[in-house]
């Protein structure tokens, strides 16, 4: 069963209606709390596989809370549920993995979780390395020439998307696809980034490690 980790103000089944008053019958054990950035210290202490934000209700608190998250490197990944009204109100291509819609229907709801669990699961045991950099899939840790580097979720999904095809161009809309999700809503400027974000973590001696091919993608080196 998902742990899912709801930040909101009101119950599971008013943010997404479809849910019922229980979540069992999809696999789903949701745990609300407050829509509150305070809240996110104590709650994240319970490891959610995914994480849940209710903009619907109020998108600046909603976009707030998932800020934070990203800022505090979250490694569960982050979906915004929003009213399609809000959708250009803010980056939310910027901050959350995925979204949902209140109106959406216990199927669509039950397959998004499992597309974005998918997402942010790997091989069993599997290691990636490239030169001097190692990537822990199980573990999602990231270390260059043994200096450990604090990525976020998607940063460490971009990053394992190049680095398990070392040597193959990966476009943008192909990378949007594999990282963000089929439909995300937002475009390739998200790729290019998060592939900035990274390549500040690496650092001026390992950046070369992401290689851009202009006016198509990028691509990992072929070390």
């Amino acid at each position: 069963m998902a742990a899912i980790l709801l930040f909101s103000d009101r119950s599971p089944d008013d943010v997404l209606p479809a849910l019922g008053p229980t979540c069992v019958d999809i696999g789903l054990d949701v745990k609300t709390e407050p829509l509150s950035v305070a809240s996110l210290t104590q709650a994240l202490a319970l490891a959610p596989e995914i994480v849940l934000v209710d903009g619907a209700e109020n998108p600046g608190q909603g976009h707030a809370v998932l800020r934070a998250l990203r800022d505090r490197h979250g490694r569960a990944p982050a979906v915004a549920v929003l009213e399609r009204r809000d959708l250009d109100r803010f980056a939310w291509e910027e901050i959350a993995d995925e979204i949902l819609y209140p109106s959406a229907p216990q199927a669509e709801i039950r397959l998004r979780l499992a597309m974005v669990r998918r997402r942010a699961g790997g091989a069993q045991g599997s290691t990636i390395r490239l030169g001097p950099m190692t990537l822990d899939v199980d573990g999602y840790q990231v270390a260059v020439a043994g200096r450990p580097l604090d990525l976020t979720f998607k940063e460490f999904e971009l990053l394992r998307a190049l680095a398990s095809r070392p040597g193959r161009v990966l476009t943008r809309p192909a990378l949007l696809r594999e990282v963000w999700g089929y439909d995300f809503y937002g475009g390739t400027r998200t790729v290019d980034v998060h592939v900035r974000r990274l390549r500040s973590k690496l650092g001026p001696e390992h950046e070369h490690l992401i290689q851009t091919i202009r006016g198509v993608g990028y691509r990992a080196a072929d070390l």
